[in-house]
């Protein structure tokens, strides 16, 4: 997220975490920052115009309300909720203050395949897009992850963390609006430990222009993959369609961001590292500066994680684990 910022432009202020070690991590990758003694002293900060934000997700919505309130613009990690009334409240906060609360879906914003994939939709290159297939598949990697990993109340369940990057991208891509949950389930499958985790997830979305969408998460990405996750995505439209692969194109040292195209006219494979950039961290601090609304329209994050928490909320819940 700071990476993004200061490659648009943006100056780093400060950090600040309760844990030293990951501020000195930090600051380590950032010098330029200040270690902060406190949250507040970062949101009281006067010189500071937005807050960035990756704590744990149950804490994300508060953080975001406080900074509002004391008059900053503020940028989430996903998710930046785990529950409905979190978000009512922060969408109230936007209402009432007039500040701007933007959220981090990476997978479409920060990669390059995503953002190539919006130019030739925009182009007409498949026509009207009707449906979007939506992969997710995450390394799990228990070793490394916090206790709060495996607390649904602080990660708000797999559809609502990973699942709402899907969903963004198919209210993004199709330009709905908003859409109705036809199923949603959640599993476990495979981590006994920890009998509440769920390491799978599906949805089926229909938006309110008629598209439709079928999402699959999951935390089996094997050992052998060179990449966190095979994160593909399909994109169905009435002239031809658009596969992405996001992060490997699967027995091949090409890197990520593959495109494939196929249409009336032609059948291509693109390579789109460095022909689109990240425009949405520019787009961002103009509309932080300007006071305008062209990186993210405001309902658009809200409607997104209205969408996952009402998917996830909704989901059958089935345990087969083997004991």
């Amino acid at each position: 997220m700071c990476n993004g910022l200061l490659e648009a432009g943006a100056e780093l202020v400060s950090v600040y975490d309760p844990d030293t070690v990951k501020v000195n991590g930090f600051l380590s990758k950032f010098p330029e920052a200040q270690p902060a003694a406190s949250m507040d002293e970062v949101i009281n900060d006067p010189s500071i115009n937005l807050i960035a934000c990756a704590s744990i997700p149950r804490d994300r919505g508060e953080i975001g309300t406080k900074a509002m309130h004391a008059g900053k613009d503020f940028f989430a990690d996903k998710p930046p909720f785990v529950s409905i009334e979190q978000l009512e409240k922060c969408r109230e906060a936007c209402r009432s203050t007039g500040r701007k609360f933007f959220v981090y879906f990476s997978e479409r914003l920060h990669v390059e395949a995503a953002v190539y994939a919006e130019k030739l939709i925009k182009e007409g290159a498949i026509g009207r897009v009707i449906h979007m297939d939506g992969f997710g598949p995450h390394r799990h990697s228990p070793e490394i992850r916090p206790a709060w990993f495996y607390d649904k109340s602080a990660y708000g369940g797999i559809i609502c963390d990973i699942g709402s990057h899907q969903i963004e991208q198919f209210l993004y891509y199709t330009g709905a609006k908003s859409a109705e949950v036809e199923f949603s389930r959640t599993a476990n499958y495979h981590t006994k430990e920890y009998p509440d985790f769920e390491d799978f997830g599906e949805v089926v979305l229909t938006g309110d222009n008629g598209a439709t969408c079928h999402i699959r998460l999951d935390w089996f990405t094997p050992d052998a993959l060179p990449v966190w996750g095979d994160g593909r995505t399909f994109i169905l439209g009435t002239e031809g369609y658009i596969e992405l692969r996001k992060y490997v194109n699967l027995c091949e040292d090409s890197g990520g961001s593959h495109v494939f195209l196929c249409n009336k006219s032609e059948c291509t494979h693109i390579q789109a590292d460095e022909k689109t950039g990240f425009p949405f961290f520019g787009s961002l601090i103009r509309d932080c500066l300007d006071r305008t609304e062209t990186s993210m329209p405001q309902e658009h994050v809200f409607n997104t994680m209205e969408l996952a928490l009402k998917a996830q909320n909704a989901a059958r819940q089935d345990k087969f684990f083997k004991e």
